[in-house]
């Protein structure tokens, strides 16, 4: 019997871990699973994760008014602490009830955005009528985004969801890169988390929404806080809209500068 188990048996280590793959089991017969390749990238020393990230965007502020909402974010994709890169929008229509606005790493935007285009495309090939909601965009992006985390190759990116359903409800949403999202009438990433959100709450009506004049005074204020206070932003910014009546970027806009008030300003 002994013999007869050992002539089945395979060599040890005949099937031993290379680089960038797993163990496969001594006898195993059912070969390893392998990643898609645009999860692994294999190089000479294994499989290659980013680890950091080199082109980015700063704040998106988010505000939901009466009827819609309101994104925006500047221009500006820095190179490090360079600022390279001044005429990038950050705010991108996805339909005709979507806005999306992303920072972080600037390639990691690109490449979710060319992921939820071709989302847009298969739902127009369906020819059913039935488009994405900002609601159900959200949700498969906190799905791809958490399943990026797990594989420990996350998208280095902070994203802001807004738009309005088949009802016209509004709805906006902040989803991170650890899959995280939460819903509020006040959403923001970077720095705008710190120094935009206090002064939108220090500004809401207690009985009612935001009206969209309220809303866009709020918009131009804290984004020219915005680029007084973080070094990561310029002048330049661009507005998207989404209502009932449609979505759509306008801009950019020119933050209106007042450097009076440097003359008061001590200690540096």
């Amino acid at each position: 019997m002994l013999n007869n188990y050992n002539s089945l048996a395979q060599p040890m280590w005949q099937n031993g871990p290379a680089p960038g793959a797993f163990y496969n089991f001594t006898g195993g017969q059912t070969p390893v699973q392998q990643l898609p390749r645009e999860l692994t990238t294999v190089g000479p020393y294994g499989t290659n994760h980013s680890t950091a990230f080199s082109t980015t965007g700063t704040s998106v502020l988010g505000i939901r008014y009466d009827s819609g909402v309101m994104l925006a974010a500047d221009t500006l994709v820095s190179y490090g602490s360079m600022a390279r890169y001044q005429n990038i929008e950050r705010v991108f229509k996805i339909n005709k009830n979507i806005l999306l606005g992303g920072s972080g790493d600037f390639a990691d935007i690109q490449s979710i955005k060319r992921n939820i285009d071709q989302k847009m495309i298969e739902d127009q090939c369906c020819d059913d009528n039935i488009e994405m909601k900002p609601k159900s965009l959200a949700s498969w992006m906190t799905r791809v985004l958490y399943n990026r985390r797990s594989r420990m190759n996350p998208l280095y990116i902070d994203v802001v969801v807004g738009g309005v359903d088949n009802e016209g409800t509004p709805y906006l949403a902040n989803v991170d890169l650890r899959g995280r999202s939460y819903e509020d009438y006040v959403v923001a990433t970077g720095f705008a988390r710190h120094l935009a959100i206090p002064l939108v709450r220090e500004k809401k009506p207690k009985d009612r929404d935001f009206t969209a004049v309220e809303a866009s005074e709020l918009i131009r204020t804290c984004m020219e806080v915005l680029y007084y206070r973080d070094t990561r932003n310029i002048s330049q910014y661009t507005v998207g809209v989404c209502s009932v009546n449609g979505c759509g970027v306008e801009g950019p806009f020119q933050v209106n500068e007042n450097w009076t008030f440097a003359e008061t300003i001590k200690g540096y």
